[in-house]
């Protein structure tokens, strides 16, 4: 049978969870299930938890496995996707230089791959999602941290050793907050959700407390301020976190002009669990990339909504099994 008509696993794994999903050739999730990962157990502790979730599928869909034109795999970097090796990713420090594709090929029997995140979703939204109909596309999720990934005619963009598309350590501040990777300014130390609750608080401490909603929402506690409780106050109509959010789509704009000067993408497509509270800034964002961009036709350039939204890792994942 055509390799495009086949069907493909993909699994999502994360810091807390493994998902694991069936998915048909047009890209719908049929069944999906997660279970626990122990990222902080043993080497074997975290592969059970893989193995878990994959047999899972299997005995929801006993059908699927004849017709499976592979397992695909979705993890933190660092990591290789030509070897499936997982180096040294901070969230998930039971595996260092981990054979993670071979290990799965081993036990099932079906041909594996492994990717970063960011890039198995930006290749699961260039082929079935929000980017069909573009040849080079742009990814990035906002949330926790901020990911990107890059594909081109259809095909992940990898770099010489496969750590290409680190989008989110692009420094736009070079005085600025120190990221979790070292350097300074980078967009995900700006724009991610810590950093809106950062500069929610930072507000807040500076002002009357008792002039937004934000610092009830978190029962008057400073510390316990999260992005959420910023986007629960915006949709209460609260002016202290509107101006938050509009300096975050201002960064994202900032951002985003040095991305599209350097790579002049078909679309850019902002994914991730705070996407869908910064789709509402996106005119915003477009407005301030006037005197952001050199390249003047970035109004030519959508910018748009994922459409898998929480499902990314597993629809991404199983992406990469497609030829």
């Amino acid at each position: 049978m055509d390799a495009n008509n086949k069907f493909a696993l993909g699994v999502d794994i994360g810091g807390t969870k493994v998902a694991a999903g069936l998915v048909d050739p047009k890209g719908t999730i049929l069944f999906q299930t997660r279970v626990p990962m122990p990222a902080r157990g043993t080497a074997s502790d975290g592969f059970a938890a893989v193995q878990s979730a994959i047999e899972a599928v299997f005995a929801a869909h006993a059908d699927a496995r004849a017709n499976l034109a592979g397992i695909g795999i979705c993890a933190p970097g660092p990591l290789d996707p030509k070897t499936g090796v997982i180096l040294n990713p901070p969230n998930i420090p039971c595996w260092r230089n981990f054979p993670l594709a071979a290990e799965v090929q081993r036990v099932f029997g079906l041909r594996a791959r492994v990717d970063n995140d960011g890039n198995a979703a930006a290749l699961a939204e260039a082929i079935w999602g929000a980017g069909v109909g573009h040849k080079n596309v742009f990814y990035a999720t906002l949330g926790t941290g901020i990911g990107t990934g890059i594909v081109f005619d259809g095909q992940i963009y990898h770099g010489r050793t496969g750590s290409a598309a680190e989008g989110g350590h692009v420094s736009i501040d070079y005085h600025g907050p120190v990221c979790g990777c070292g350097k300074r300014g980078c967009i995900e130390a700006l724009a991610a959700g810590p950093a809106i609750a950062r500069r929610a608080r930072e507000h807040i401490a500076g002002a009357d407390r008792t002039s937004t909603k934000i610092l009830a929402l978190a029962g008057g506690n400073l510390d316990a301020i999260t992005a959420e409780t910023v986007a629960e106050a915006y949709r209460h109509g609260d002016p202290l976190a509107a101006a938050v959010l509009e300096e975050t789509a201002d960064l994202l704009a900032f951002w985003a002009g040095n991305i599209i000067d350097l790579l002049e993408p078909d679309i850019f497509i902002f994914g991730g669990g705070l996407a869908p509270l910064m789709s509402g800034f996106f005119a915003r964002i477009r407005e301030q990339l006037t005197t952001c961009c050199v390249n003047q036709r970035f109004d030519e350039i959508p910018i748009v909504l994922a459409k898998y939204g929480a499902d990314a890792g597993i629809a991404g994942a199983a992406a990469l099994c497609r030829p």
